[in-house]
């Protein structure tokens, strides 16, 4: 998919776990864990902005287009 998902760099930046972050935003590890690995298919806007929230950013920041990239 296009749509590359850098939701681990932005974890490393704040120096938040998974854990921290499933706790902020009220979402399972589960469910945190496949958007991280950019397994996810779609995201919800009131996801993404709690994910923004939590981690002090924008959304280009974890949300990258490659195109032509599989």
């Amino acid at each position: 998919m296009p749509i590359v998902v850098n939701l681990d760099v932005m974890m490393a930046r704040r120096k938040m776990s998974l854990n921290e972050l499933s706790e902020k935003v009220e979402l399972t590890l589960s469910n945190l864990s496949i958007l991280k690995t950019g397994k996810a298919k779609a995201i919800r806007f009131s996801t993404l902005e709690a994910i923004c929230k939590a981690l002090d950013c924008q959304p280009a920041d974890i949300l990258e287009y490659v195109p032509g990239k599989m």
